[in-house]
């Protein structure tokens, strides 16, 4: 029997055929039986034994961490420039002269931008194969559009700008997740992708730094109004950052230069090994486009989108999180600086909470506490209006950031393979979820405030709805893990194969 498969991957050549795409979820990543015999041996031939290749993982982990460490900086800049109209919300409004829904339309139009880009985004990424060079040119793209923003006269102008801002940042973040799944096991991506998002959280705590110094300092400096230099400098920071990164990113494990032969061979080895199954040769059949139809066909992809998209409403107050601070009686300096706190909270206690599930292996009952926990602060937000107790309630409801992590890192565990696919329910995932920003964006008008009572209350729904889709799904992935082991168990298969992270 011919133990070669693939790219420098050794396996018996019937497993190599046996993972038909066309099989059951269950079936389809299941490992045959000559794949665990020959595991042990695969490990003596490929890389001297098993202790040698731990010390070869550990130096390529802590390689390939160092390299994507600069993807957490490019996604702080990527959501500064998106929230930044939230800090100069007054003085847009007045300037532009915008009236009645104009503002939030300007706040949602951003994401229909979002929504139209992902899916084709990424399955470019996928086909392209070089997250190093599109990832920073994208990035250079939106620095430019986000600079343009400062030169706006009127709410058309403005909204052009937010619109092709979500276009092209669109890119990025769905981009950032499948490029992470494609270089990390799933007892290492939650660990990573919990690093990552916490860059979201943290820039709603530095924009709102930076912005409360530009607008507090360079009011009519070269005779533009301060939000106009906020928003030059910030693009102007994310075109530099762009420019670095293009030198630092890797692009996939079958192309990146810097890894040697045998580290490329165990990058490849190891995601074969998290799934049972080969990412790229032993998965990928069917034209280019086949990812795309096992993706819209599967109804786990809709059924996750529907819940993102809960989750996403349930957070809506991020973008109007200085309006919910000004309800504090402070002024605009001191709101803006009373922003950071909650979300540097907000950070450590999601950091915490994605580590621990990452520990555990376990993603529902984490999520499902941090949105009780939320829940809890929306419920105080609602019933008082003392001061002390609001501030409270926000460090209790933006800490609900660790359970979109935690969604976000249940999708890799959830459509493990082909990478076609799995590019593809990234997109789709990350882009109907963005009809829940929309309609967010619409949660929080002023007439609503100072209280606010109607939109934390329809936070509080969202996020009930969320838990109850999760503990669905879960149910629905218990019954596949049923499925998965009476299959081993017919094969005569002793070794636990893949299971789904419930």
């Amino acid at each position: 029997m011919k133990l070669v498969c693939g790219y420098g991957v050794y396996r018996p050549i019937q497993n190599c055929t046996s993972m038909s795409i066309g099989h059951s979820d269950a079936a389809s990543i299941l490992p045959s039986k000559e794949h665990v015999e020959y595991k042990e041996l695969d490990l003596e031939i490929e890389f001297g034994g098993p202790e040698a290749r731990n010390k070869l993982e550990r130096k390529l982990v802590r390689k390939l961490d160092l390299h994507m460490s600069i993807l957490v900086l490019i996604y702080i800049l990527n959501y500064i420039d998106r929230i930044n109209v939230s800090s100069v919300r007054s003085e847009l409004t007045t300037d532009l002269h915008l009236e009645g829904q104009q503002y939030p339309t300007l706040l949602s139009i951003f994401h229909v931008g979002y929504i139209i880009m992902q899916v084709p985004s990424n399955m470019f990424l996928n086909y392209n194969g070089k997250p190093s060079f599109y990832l920073p040119a994208c990035m250079v793209l939106w620095g430019i559009i986000s600079a343009l923003t400062g030169i706006t006269t009127s709410f058309v102008g403005a909204l052009l700008t937010r619109f092709f801002l979500g276009f092209v940042e669109a890119a990025f973040y769905p981009g950032a997740v499948f490029f992470i799944s494609k270089w990390y096991k799933r007892t290492e991506i939650g660990f990573r992708l919990s690093i990552l998002y916490c860059g979201n959280i943290i820039s709603n705590a530095f924009g709102a730094l930076i912005a409360s110094g530009v607008l507090a300092n360079m009011n009519n400096d070269l005779g533009k109004a301060a939000w106009r230099w906020l928003f030059y400098i910030e693009g102007a920071l994310t075109v530099s950052v762009a420019i670095m990164a293009v030198f630092i990113l890797p692009d996939f494990p079958t192309n990146t230069k810097w890894l040697s032969d045998d580290e490329r061979r165990l990058a490849l080895e190891r995601m074969a090994e998290d799934a049972g199954v080969g990412d790229q040769s032993e998965t990928e059949h069917g034209s280019r486009g086949h990812g795309f139809y096992l993706a819209i066909t599967d109804w786990k992809v809709w059924w996750f989108s529907l819940l993102c998209a809960s989750q996403v409403v349930s957070m809506s107050f991020i973008v109007y999180f200085p309006t919910l601070t000004a309800t504090l009686g402070y002024n605009p300096t001191v709101t803006l600086l009373l922003v950071a706190p909650p979300f540097v909270f907000a950070t450590i206690v999601a950091f915490a909470m994605t580590r621990h599930s990452d520990r555990t292996q376990e993603r529902f009952y984490h999520m499902s506490a941090s949105n009780i926990v939320a829940m809890i602060g929306f419920i105080i937000s609602m019933c008082t209006m003392n001061t002390a107790a609001r501030y409270l309630s926000l460090f209790l409801v933006v800490q609900t950031y660790a359970g979109a992590m935690l969604l976000v890192a249940w999708i890799s565990a959830s459509f493990p393979r082909p990478p076609s696919k799995r590019a593809v329910c990234f997109a789709l995932i990350s882009a109907l979820q963005q009809l829940g920003s929309i309609s967010g964006s619409y949660v929080w008008p002023l007439n609503w405030g100072p209280t606010y009572r109607y939109s934390y209350a329809i936070c509080l729904a969202a996020s009930c709805t969320a838990i109850i889709m999760s503990w669905i799904f879960r149910q629905h992935l218990k019954t596949l893990n049923r499925k998965l082991e009476e299959e081993e168990q017919q094969k005569g298969i002793k070794e636990k194969g893949f299971r789904y992270l419930l």
